[in-house]
């Protein structure tokens, strides 16, 4: 029984794995929109921010990475826009450029919730905890390329493409510290929260945030409408 728990060996895909997961399952609640990733992940050896929209988070604790999700013009402003709709805003109210501060803070705002989802699991699932830095988002000249470096050991770069319901393409990139994580014995991963009940939380609190009388769980949501100026 012992070797069989310690041939339970979690490793950089899977770590990959599960970012990916987490920015589907937060774009599909946040956007009402269907998102998908390629079966095919690429190994690179340089990770940057490329145009038109970039945004990177670094995170520490059991594992030290940095993530960088990569947006097209036309991909940043689609989720900004069905995110936006979503939460009750007129269309004719929206940004109509991808150089918006509005379009930056909520591109930075998803990807915050993004890394939370994924740090969230890594506590369930890995018995471990990592932190996050403030996600940071640089709107970028199409002649400007801009490299991230992050002190790692022995680095592991991945790039994955992903797709939105009208087809358009954003990438994300993942800096790890190369590293396994082997189950020692059995553990209940359930008693943290579970994260659809969460999202599905979110769903309805992103629905609700017009309302009066909003709970604490939506504070965060609110503040940023009103760092908008709704």
């Amino acid at each position: 029984m012992i070797g069989e728990n310690k041939d339970v060996v979690y490793g950089t895909e899977d770590l990959l794995m599960s970012l990916c997961n987490s920015v589907i399952r937060v774009l599909n609640v946040a956007t009402q929109s269907k998102v998908n990733y390629s079966g095919m992940v690429q190994r690179i050896t340089k990770i940057g921010l490329k145009p038109d929209i970039g945004c990177f988070v670094l995170f520490d604790g059991g594992f030290t990475g940095l993530v960088v999700l990569n947006f097209a013009a036309d991909t940043a402003m689609e989720i900004y826009e069905r995110y936006m709709l979503h939460m009750g805003m007129p269309k004719s109210e929206l940004a109509v450029s991808h150089t918006s501060d509005e379009v930056s803070n909520i591109m930075g705002e998803l990807m915050n919730q993004i890394v939370g989802d994924f740090t969230g699991k890594v506590r369930r699932e890995l018995q471990t905890n990592i932190t996050q830095n403030q996600p940071k988002m640089l709107v970028l000249n199409k002649q400007v390329m801009l490299s991230v470096d992050t002190p790692l050991d022995r680095p592991e770069m991945r790039r994955v493409t992903f797709y939105t319901e009208k087809s358009n393409i954003f990438y994300l990139e993942l800096a790890i510290d190369r590293t396994e994580f082997i189950r020692l014995h059995d553990f209940d991963s359930s008693e943290v929260a579970d994260p659809d009940a969460l999202m599905e939380q979110e769903r309805d609190n992103h629905a609700a945030s017009s309302a009066p009388g909003q709970s604490d769980e939506e504070a965060a949501n609110e503040e940023l409408l009103r760092s908008l100026g709704m």
